[in-house]
């Protein structure tokens, strides 16, 4: 029989990690787990005490059969781009400063942790967005995220042209400072500061929110994630494609970037107690008055 693998993710700096590490290891190590985590983590880690053997090198055997991520949205979409691939559910802890996907406080860890073994928490399965950026005929860049994928100019830059098209209709043809293409997990990130509307993340559907558009009547359109999406750059100066905020590539006149549903997803662990829009009540404030 396999010795169960936890694959941690941190955000190394934060100043609760160890004492996150506290609560969150134990119960796995009571139960014959192997831990795995980058070296990175062994500063906190030899803050609380823990056996120091422990923890094991980054990249287990097989797929681990936990993920649990410490830090802020930003370190799970890391996480969510490394274990998409190997089916491996993740689980949040928020160390970070908003947690709309790492959702569970770092007060409540062992609570969580608890939960999770009892088999209290529910799995949300969370559809990415595979984007491939193109250039006379050769794939440059194919990459999966979990938010979303932004075409954006340089600061000093002329406005940008684009042509949009869906299952191969030509939709429109526009002149904006950027474009977002965004799954319904990041419908509530830079998508919706662009005036974009929230998706369930049940829904299989994408957004594409145009930033700043030249033309009154171009607004964000919501299309089946089973469509393809393309847009073939037309001025592009300094134009740069951004993915899930955290991958970089400078893109130019001609470039063509496909967007279609990744052939994998992920699948983030919640608490059953606190839905979809209580949690936007809480991180949005729609409750305050």
């Amino acid at each position: 029989m396999s010795i169960p693998a936890l694959a941690l993710v941190a955000k190394v700096k934060s100043p609760w990690l160890a004492s996150t590490l506290e609560q969150i290891v134990p119960p796995f190590l009571d139960r014959g787990w192997a831990i795995h985590g980058n070296a990175n983590l062994r500063t906190a880690w030899a803050e609380t005490g823990l056996p120091a053997d422990a923890l094991e090198p980054e990249t287990p055997v097989g797929s681990p059969k936990l993920c649990i991520v410490l830090g802020g949205d930003g370190t799970l979409l890391g996480a969510a781009r490394q274990f998409s691939a190997q089916d491996t559910p993740i689980l949040g802890i928020n160390l970070g400063s908003l947690g709309f996907l790492t959702a569970h406080s770092a007060q409540e860890t062992l609570r969580v942790v608890e939960a999770y073994f009892a088999g209290l928490l529910i799995s949300e399965h969370r559809t990415m967005l595979s984007a491939r950026l193109i250039r006379d005929g050769k794939e440059l860049l194919h990459q999966t995220v979990l938010n979303d994928a932004v075409i954006n100019k340089g600061a000093m830059s002329r406005i940008l042209e684009y042509r949009l098209c869906i299952d191969g209709t030509e939709a429109a043809t526009f002149r904006a400072d950027g474009l977002i293409a965004a799954t319904p997990t990041g419908s509530t990130a830079y998508s919706l500061s662009a005036g974009g509307p929230i998706l369930h993340p049940s829904l299989d559907a994408w957004v594409i929110s145009p930033i700043c558009p030249h033309a009154l009547t171009l607004r964000p359109i919501v299309v089946p994630s089973g469509a393809s999406v393309s847009i073939t750059m037309g001025r592009s100066d300094e134009a740069h494609l951004t993915l899930d905020g955290q991958i970089e590539h400078p893109i130019q006149h001609g470039d063509r970037i496909a967007f279609q549903k990744a052939e994998h997803g992920i699948t983030l662990l919640q608490d059953p107690d606190r839905p979809f829009f209580s949690l936007l009540q809480e991180k949005l404030h729609w409750s305050d008055r």
